[in-house]
């Protein structure tokens, strides 16, 4: 019997972003000799070949956000509106990473009026059928996917530290199922994506009302019996909790595809090493050692 693939989705915006303020914040921006920032890509070249080492996957997909225009600011528009412009050292440094994730021979999956969380649900959907997935982010957004055959790394502090959630035991480390992470979320809020909840209430009240309830749809059937601060609280948001729950959902049937014929995981070192010597990144290629 065929020994099932290993796919790897990584969250190019999360990888990317943490490589960036890892070294952007002591001002080390890394300037080459044409004056391109590059430390960002540094620091994503970093925990992408970690990511390769640690899970040893077998195919490689890069998912990324495609402009902040998406379906979900058409429904909310605050949504995400509290994010300000990224940093100029950063901006050129957004196409440049893609070129090094083609040079790896990498697919870059991103589409139109969606996030890549979008794109990383439907593609681990359509592999997990046959295939292991591991999703390596640092967005807890993602833990919903997890099921049989799609676990998901969070990227914690420091180099090569990954809180990996699997189905079998994701109830006894969060409590919940991976499905109810959308109604919590529906529930608490999140302020890094700007979309309320329900005002006043915070995780662990969430948390504690899913475990009893199990969905945001059986604690509005049961509003009599929640105690009458809870109560109030959720009839004079009731709206914004359903907002809040779409704007939480990871769509999964967008229309992307990658074939896996396409991210099988094969270095050509000379085509990686002469797109690092362009951009001057002359300390990575003792790393791909370790992954080739």
């Amino acid at each position: 019997m065929e020994t099932k693939k290993t796919v790897l989705l990584v969250d190019g915006m999360a990888l990317l972003f943490r490589g960036f303020y890892a070294t952007g914040y002591t001002g080390n921006f890394m300037i080459n000799s044409k004056g391109v920032p590059t430390n960002a890509i540094f620091g994503f070249l970093n925990y992408f070949i970690n990511a390769i080492e640690t899970f040893s996957p077998s195919h490689v997909v890069c998912c990324w956000d495609m402009g902040s225009k998406t379906f979900r600011s058409d429904l909310y528009e605050e949504y995400k509106s509290n994010r300000g412009e990224p940093p100029v050292e950063l901006v050129p440094q957004f196409d440049l990473i893609k070129e090094v994730v083609d040079a790896f021979e990498v697919p870059n999956v991103g589409i139109v009026g969606f996030e890549a969380d979008d794109c990383i649900g439907t593609l681990a959907n359509e592999y997990g059928q046959e295939n292991n997935v591991v999703v390596v982010t640092g967005d807890q957004d993602i833990l919903q996917l997890v099921k049989p055959n799609i676990s998901v790394a969070i990227m914690k502090k420091g180099q090569g530290n990954y809180d990996v959630l699997r189905d079998d035991t994701f109830y006894e480390q969060r409590g919940i199922s991976p499905k109810q992470m959308i109604d919590l979320k529906g529930l608490m809020g999140d302020p890094s994506d700007n979309y309320p909840g329900v005002k006043g209430i915070g995780e662990k009240t969430a948390l504690k009302l899913l475990q009893e309830y199990g969905s945001i749809d059986d604690i509005l059937t049961n509003l009599d019996f929640l105690s009458k601060g809870i109560k109030k609280k959720i009839e004079d948001n009731v709206e914004m909790l359903h907002l809040s729950r779409k704007l939480a959902k990871i769509h999964c049937e967008v229309p992307v595809s990658c074939s896996l014929d396409d991210a099988v995981w094969s270095i050509n070192s000379e085509r990686v090493n002469l797109k690092l010597q362009d951009l001057e990144l002359k300390n990575i290629s003792r790393w791909l050692n370790k992954v080739v």
